[in-house]
Formats: C-alpha cells, structure tokens, sequence
C-alpha cells in the first residue's frame, strides 16, 4: 500500500483591505500634470500605488511612465474612457463610486487572510438632526479586497502570527442567497472574522487589535473595539450597530475614520453608524424611544 502523497496548490487567494490614492485628472496635458506633481512630491522614490481616474481621454503609455517617474505606481483605473487602454497595459479596472467588487466563487471554501486596515484623514460634521458625520478627505479612497470568496487583488503567504476565523455559511452557488452568521466567542486581539453575503453578528466583545468585516451589515453586542468594517465591497445601505462603541477603526461602503475623528458623545454608548451620500459617516445614539 503505498501512502498518499499530499499535493501542493499551486496558488492561494488571500483578501486584504488598503488604502489607495486615487487621482482625478481633470486635463490630458501631461505637462500640466507634471508640473502640479512636482509642486506636490518632495522625492521621486515614495513608491505610491495610485488608481487613475479620468472622465477624459488620456495617453495612458506616457501618463504612466510620467507617474513612475515621479515615484507613483498605477495599478489601475476607475472604469470609463480609459477601459480599453488599461486592458491593453494589463492594469485592473475598478467599478465607480457605489458600485460593488464583484465576487470570486470557489468551488471549495478558502481560509481567509487576515484583512488589514490603512489610516486616512477624516473630518466631522454636525448635522442638524443631533448625529455626527464624518467625511473622508480628498484625494484618498479606501479599497477594499474581499475575502477568497470575493474580488482578490494581492496575492501572498499567510500571516503565520494571526488568528483568522474563516467562517462563512453563505450557498456561493446563489448570487441572490444572503445568510446571517452569527458568532458566539469574544474576538480577541489579532483574531479576524470575515462574512461575505450577509449580515455579521456577534453577540460577544471585539477586543482591540481584533478585526470584525462583512460585506453586510454587522451587528456587536458586546463591546465593539478593533475595527469594524460593514459594506466591505460597496453596499451603502450597510449599517454597524454596536452596544458599546470604541472601534479603533470603523468603515461602511469604504468610507472610514479612525477612533480620534469619532464624536466623543459617541464612545461607549449604543451607536449606529451608516453612511449617506454627500456627509460621509453618520454616528447616530440608539435610543429606547
């Protein structure tokens, strides 16, 4: 009898959420780029990935020798004009603002690498009605790579020095098939949970350094800190809903603060948080009335 010899795969998707700049080009002058780039760049070596976006149409060749050369590296586009010509350079073509990361559908379920999360600038707002919302600022968006069952734009080896969960119950067989996981264990420091096609629920803690993301809404009813992140591939209608409130980092739809730019009337209290169209990230106090 001879033992069973163990095959290798010969790749691994991994998922993983960062922060890219994106630029919007308002002019096809490449002089005129060059000029605001050298106005804008202290060193040619800062070796950027940058997402292009025009509404007009660009010499896409010389547009990216011109950003290399100043230490920018493109690694794709915004889809519209430049679509043809990013296919032609092998770049990746992103959807539009609002539109979701379509899904890779395995025929077996993958582990799921440990997402990280990147550090944007933020800046809050007073709306009328009592909530706080908060707006990105210009000029960066956050990309977020979905888990193996979803959109995966990197490719590595597993980090050895995290704990991921890999749990998701949702029939990839069903475009349409939404199912709710729920998880019952507290979400310790540099453990990761990952749920693409539902709401996420835990009914326990996320502890600092733990990570909590759905492509839904998601749910904590314990105390929520780590970072939460609900509509991870686009979906604006997502919503965080928390018991007490101190992420470190919160996200819905790719639009996201970190802890110092949350109202402070906000931390520790039942909170949602949402997003809406013009303000950014809106906090809103979950009252009993």
């Amino acid at each position: 009898m001879t033992a069973a010899t163990e095959v290798t795969p010969a790749l691994k998707m991994f998922g993983k959420m960062l922060t890219f700049t994106r630029i919007k080009l308002e002019t096809d002058n490449l002089t005129e780029i060059e000029a605001y780039l050298s106005g804008q760049l202290s060193n040619k070596d800062s070796q950027i990935p940058v997402i292009i976006d025009s509404d007009i149409e660009q010499d896409l060749d010389a547009l990216v020798e011109l950003f290399w050369s100043w230490g920018l590296q493109p690694i794709g586009v915004v889809t519209g004009v430049l679509d043809d010509a990013a296919k032609a350079k092998r770049l990746a073509i992103f959807p539009g603002d609002g539109k979701r990361i379509e899904r890779i559908r395995p025929i077996k379920k993958a582990v799921v690498n440990e997402p990280q999360a990147a550090v944007n600038a933020t800046q809050a707002t007073q709306n009328m009605d009592g909530s706080q919302s908060i707006s990105p600022t210009q000029g960066q968006d956050l990309v977020t790579e979905p888990s193996a069952d979803t959109t995966s734009a990197t490719m590595q080896a597993a980090n050895t020095n995290s704990d991921i969960i890999s749990e998701s119950h949702s029939d990839f067989g069903s475009v349409d098939a939404m199912t709710t996981l729920f998880y019952d264990q507290m979400l310790r420091s540099g453990q990761s949970i990952n749920h693409v096609g539902g709401d996420l629920v835990l009914t326990n803690s996320v502890n600092n350094g733990a990570e909590a993301i759905t492509d839904n809404s998601l749910h904590v009813y314990g105390r929520a800190q780590g970072r939460l992140v609900a509509g991870a591939t686009g979906d604006k209608d997502a919503r965080i809903f928390c018991q007490r409130f101190n992420p470190s980092l919160v996200s819905v739809a790719g639009t996201y603060c970190l802890n110092d730019n949350i109202p402070q009337e906000m931390i520790d209290k039942p909170v949602q948080v949402r997003y809406v169209e013009g303000q950014g990230l809106v906090f809103e106090i979950i009252t009993d009335n």
